[in-house]
C-alpha cells in the first residue's frame, strides 16, 4: 500500500511528504489566498500522468534498444465549469527527437503504457479519457 502526507503549510499551502522521502509544496494562487509557492494539486495531477507514462515509455523503448535524443510530453487538462472542476478529458502529446526511430515501436512503446503499465492514466481514464498523439522529430505518427 502506498503511503503519503501532506500537511497544512500556512494560508492555502500544503507540503506533501511520499513514503520515499521527497517533498512537494502545492498552494494556490494569490487572488484566492495563497501565495503560488508550488503547483495547484490539479497540475500535479497532469505532472503525475505525465510522469508515470513517460517513464514506463522510456524504460520500453531501451527494452527495444531504442535511441533517442530529446523526449518530452505535452499535457492540457479540460476542467469542468462547475464544482467539481474534475478533468473531463486529458490530452498527451508525446514528442520524440532522434535519427531512425521506428514509429511502429514508438507507438507500441506508448500504447503499453497507456492500456496496461500506467497506474495514473489507467486510473484516470475511469473518470475522463485520456487521448493522445504521437510526433518524431515535429512529423505526427497515425496513432488509430
Amino acid at each position: 500500500m502506498a503511503k503519503a502526507t501532506v500537511r497544512w503549510d500556512g494560508k492555502m499551502a500544503f507540503r506533501g511528504e511520499t513514503e520515499s522521502g521527497h517533498f512537494l509544496t502545492m498552494d494556490a494562487r494569490e487572488s484566492v489566498g495563497g501565495e503560488n509557492r508550488g503547483p495547484r494539486p490539479g497540475e500535479v495531477v497532469l505532472l503525475a500522468l505525465g510522469g508515470c507514462t513517460g517513464m514506463d515509455v522510456v524504460s520500453i523503448l531501451g527494452k527495444m534498444r531504442i535511441d533517442f535524443d530529446e523526449f518530452w510530453i505535452e499535457l492540457e487538462g479540460r476542467q469542468a465549469s462547475d464544482h467539481p472542476k474534475i478533468y473531463t478529458g486529458i490530452r498527451l502529446v508525446y514528442k520524440i527527437t532522434g535519427q531512425n526511430i521506428p514509429p511502429d515501436k514508438f507507438k507500441r512503446a506508448v500504447e503499453l503504457s497507456q492500456e496496461k503499465y500506467c497506474v495514473v492514466s489507467n486510473m484516470l481514464n475511469k473518470a475522463s479519457a485520456v487521448t493522445y498523439e504521437l510526433e518524431i522529430n515535429g512529423e505526427r505518427v497515425r496513432v488509430g
